[in-house]
């Protein structure tokens, strides 16, 4: 599918999110949308769940992920009935730990780059390959990276996938006054290896 971007993003710009994604669900197109169960993944899942409830739900599982990353995602995937599609590196942590010397920071950054391909990218790119999606819906935000703000509600990336932000121009009032309004859970504790420092990208958005 080839959607003018440039022009579609000056007709959904008015739209609620929840429009946004109906609109993206009514392309009649393979979709799929992704989560990393970081504070406040619960909005746009509860979101999506509200026009699509059955739309496949990637999450890499870097097998990094703090304790209650997992609790709260189980609760999510629970009360929220996901369609759940789950992928872990083909490398465990306890031996990619022994084989890197445990995570490796961002002074290592060819170190780093291979640690996050190994975790988060190969196995996001499995997902791609079984589902072979057209759309994706993500929840990134304008506000989020400076890479970001380059982009709108709709974007194609690297690989021509047509991706779709319902929630791209909401504050962070907006995100907690949706989380409150809806009594969704959120982990207080959250890591992300990948990203180590808030502000960067973890290579999913960036990627070819």
């Amino acid at each position: 599918m080839v959607i003018d971007t440039v022009e579609q993003n000056k007709q959904l710009q008015s739209l609620s999110p929840e429009a946004i994604v109906r609109w993206a669900v009514d392309q009649e197109e393979p979709i799929i949308m992704s989560t990393s169960f970081g504070p406040n993944s619960a909005a746009l899942l509860h979101l999506v769940g509200q026009v699509a409830p059955d739309l496949p739900v990637i999450w890499v599982d870097s097998g990094y992920n703090l304790r209650d990353t997992y609790v709260v995602a189980e609760e999510i995937i629970e009360r929220l009935k996901l369609n759940m599609k789950i992928y872990v590196p083909e490398v465990t942590s306890e031996r990619l730990n022994i084989l890197m010397g445990g995570i490796p920071t961002l002074d290592e950054p060819e170190k780093h780059a291979e640690f996050t391909r190994i975790v988060k990218l190969e196995p996001f790119e499995r997902a791609l390959k079984d589902l072979d999606p057209k759309i994706w819906i993500s929840g990134i935000r304008q506000g989020d990276t400076d890479f970001r703000k380059s982009l709108d509600v709709l974007s194609y990336d690297k690989r021509g996938i047509l991706k779709v932000a319902p929630i791209f121009r909401w504050t962070d009032d907006d995100l907690s006054n949706y989380m409150a309004e809806h009594d969704l859970p959120s982990c207080r504790h959250y890591f992300d290896p990948t990203k180590v420092e808030s502000g960067r990208e973890c290579g999913l958005h960036t990627a070819a």
